[in-house]
């Protein structure tokens, strides 16, 4: 009798617990804040390099010795980090937009909070290294490439989407950005794939292989890790830490919350993935170690969604809304950025202004040529086209009966 008196105080007390928001914050050795940056003298010439010392707990290494410090940008470099955060911010309230009118459907997920890992990283490599991540993909679609029509052409579906608008949220490409995939961490191998091609060629380039918090515990993952050490691959593996794996706090699902350690063998970095300047010293300082011939890292983007996991989740059944807001207030990547430039004569309001009323306008007419693009035809060409290179397909492939045969040579 006492037993089952036990049992079901117990679980009254866990369905109790269960509906209360979790406010638990795990413990950041590495600061998610971008103000205390330090800087020498600010030249009057906007192309002119000039001194940027981060703040102290900006990384955090684990076998290795971290990046330094002291890093290097210009006036135009400031300017233009920026312009980029505020225009992935706009796209994405856009597609928000959008969604909320029923015109895009299915899966999105969306970026607001973390723009700062997109552009920072960037702006540390070349149009030639090489980027694979998983479905909060739009940002580096943008920043590899893809025009704000193009994506949000892809969102709603239409024949001038970035895939021909078959591919959606999840699956976008371009130039040396290899998606945009959907399932939880099966990028991450590919991603050593492609590093093991560029290493293969005699590439000196390197291929940041993203993926999430919740994703970290997945097989493939440290199948990947193990592969790409055997070999020495020049493969950066970065964890994109925003806390929460879809509705679950990193502390309830991972063992060890500190990813940049995940890979035992292979030596890491945990990075402050709310400060562009921070990402973009760490990822150059990535770049050149793994193209120097000395393997793999694991590097961990401590960053924050302001959103949901994705459009379905109000993202606030498992957060409190003043966990969100201290965040907007305190950590923002773009307001941070913004109060340093002003703080430094980089740039006036007026300015400010006048780039925010460029980056409104840009999007909202890109956005609006979007909506007026054209849906693809209903026709079996179309459906077919793509499922082979252009140029290197078939006589012809099966469909679902032999009646749906498609002939691509006629």
């Amino acid at each position: 009798m006492l037993a089952s008196q036990s049992r079901r105080a117990a679980l009254a007390s866990l369905r109790s617990s269960s509906r209360k928001p979790l406010t638990v914050v795990p413990l950041r050795t590495v600061t998610t804040e971008a103000a205390g940056w330090k800087v020498g003298n600010v030249p009057a010439d906007p192309d002119a390099k000039f001194n940027i010392k981060l703040q102290d707990e900006t990384f955090d290494a684990y076998n290795i010795e971290p990046p330094s410090l002291e890093m290097q940008t210009t006036k135009n470099e400031l300017k233009a980090m920026y312009k980029d955060m505020a225009s992935v911010r706009r796209m994405e309230m856009a597609a928000d937009r959008l969604y909320k009118e029923r015109k895009i459907r299915g899966f999105c997920h969306l970026s607001i909070g973390q723009e700062a890992v997109a552009v920072g990283m960037e702006k540390a490599i070349t149009p030639d290294d090489q980027i694979i991540t998983a479905y909060r993909c739009h940002g580096f679609a943008y920043m590899r490439g893809g025009s704000v029509k193009s994506i949000i052409a892809e969102l709603l579906g239409r024949r001038e989407g970035i895939a021909y608008g078959k591919g959606g949220s999840m699956h976008m490409f371009a130039k040396s950005f290899y998606g945009g995939n959907g399932i939880v961490g099966a990028q991450v191998p590919v991603g050593a794939g492609v590093a093991f091609a560029m290493k293969y060629l005699g590439r000196k380039n390197t291929t940041f292989a993203l993926y999430g918090d919740g994703a970290a515990n997945q097989g493939q993952v440290f199948e990947a890790f193990n592969m790409a050490k055997l070999w020495d691959i020049p493969v950066v593996f970065g964890c994109e830490n925003n806390k929460y794996g879809m509705g679950t706090a990193a502390n309830r699902s991972s063992a060890l919350t500190e990813y940049h350690k995940r890979g035992q063998y292979i030596p890491g970095l945990k990075v402050n993935g709310m400060d562009v300047l921070a990402v973009k010293a760490a990822c150059a300082w990535a770049k050149e170690y793994t193209t120097s011939g000395k393997g793999p890292l694991v590097m961990e983007f401590l960053t924050y969604r302001y959103g949901g996991h994705s459009m379905s989740d109000p993202g606030t059944t498992y957060r409190t809304r003043e966990e969100i807001s201290w965040f907007r207030t305190n950590q923002d990547a773009i307001q941070s950025i913004r109060n340093r430039l002003l703080e430094w004569q980089v740039m006036t309001e007026d300015e400010f202004r006048e780039i925010d009323r460029q980056v409104k306008e840009d999007i909202d007419r890109e956005v609006a040529e979007a909506e007026s693009s054209p849906v693809p035809d209903n026709t079996a060409r179309i459906l077919y086209e793509d499922i082979y290179t252009r140029g290197s397909e078939p006589d012809w492939i099966r469909g679902r009966t032999a009646e749906e045969t498609f002939y691509y040579k006629e």
